[in-house]
């Protein structure tokens, strides 16, 4: 999964698989969940390729703002778990992460 932090919400399948071409380096259609989070950050909408054609989800907030993603750039992967928490509010960069196995 990639994070791209700033996109406006009016974009939709086109203006953001150009979004993850150009500033992710990434082809849209390469089956990863591509982030975008507005600038207010109350917006979310996450884009992926499936099956011949583009998926889009998104969520908006009536009230608060989704938590801002520590990172140098404005581009970052994320995990599912990281993904889950970011769309439920949780703060996962706080929280301490016990180490797992990875191959």
């Amino acid at each position: 999964m990639r994070l791209c932090a700033a996109a406006h919400k009016r974009k939709q399948f086109d203006g953001l698989a150009a979004l993850a071409q150009s500033k992710l380096k990434r082809p849209a259609s390469s089956g990863e969940l591509f982030v975008f989070i507005n600038k207010r950050r109350t917006y979310i909408k996450i884009l992926y390729y499936s099956r011949g054609g583009y998926c889009l989800w998104s969520k908006r907030l009536e009230q608060g703002q989704f938590h801002r993603v520590n990172s140098d750039e404005d581009k970052m992967s994320l995990n599912w778990a990281q993904l889950q928490c970011l769309i439920e509010g949780i703060n996962w960069q706080k929280a301490p992460q016990n180490k797992r196995y990875t191959r």
